[in-house]
């Protein structure tokens, strides 16, 4: 076992050289500079769209918040398949089932997510004065482009 405690050993040193070699100083035409700029960019894109993912959820939240008297209706709402507008921007159709006497409205929370179930953005559409028993539509688009294969759900839904 003494063969495990050098190869580990070992292999923390070239784990450490690693590190330095990629984080050294350069003049960033260098390998290790390229790749500094490389994992400094993403991490930058990473964050952007952290803060993005963020900032939607809180306006979502608010969003339905503000809704006084809305019922979960959940269960009565549905989203199709998620297309690419002219502008790039994934959208997605949303249909509210009025299950009621009454004409109602619906507050909508659309999530977008990557195939790893990733949330990637999300918004809230109103579908208005839906006639008791009928099917009212909206459609969902994202605050922005979105990359990879997208899917849609619902997060949360409220009949007014």
């Amino acid at each position: 076992m003494a063969g495990c405690g050098t190869r580990r050993a070992a292999g923390t040193a070239l784990v450490v050289a690693l590190g330095v070699a990629v984080t050294g100083c350069s003049d960033g035409s260098s390998p290790s500079g390229q790749a500094s700029k490389a994992a400094s960019a993403a991490s930058s894109l990473a964050s952007r769209a952290s803060g993005a993912v963020a900032s939607a959820t809180a306006e979502a939240k608010r969003k339905l918040d503000q809704v006084k008297g809305g019922v979960n209706a959940k269960k009565d709402v549905s989203v199709g398949k998620v297309t690419t507008g002219k502008d790039g921007v994934p959208e997605t159709e949303v249909s509210a089932k009025n299950t009621t006497g009454d004409r109602k409205s619906f507050v909508v929370q659309v999530n977008f997510r990557d195939t790893k179930g990733d949330l990637q953005d999300t918004v809230v559409v109103n579908v208005d004065d839906v006639a008791a028993g009928a099917t009212g539509r909206a459609t969902a688009r994202s605050h922005r482009k979105l990359t990879g294969d997208i899917r849609a759900d619902v997060g949360t839904a409220l009949r007014h």
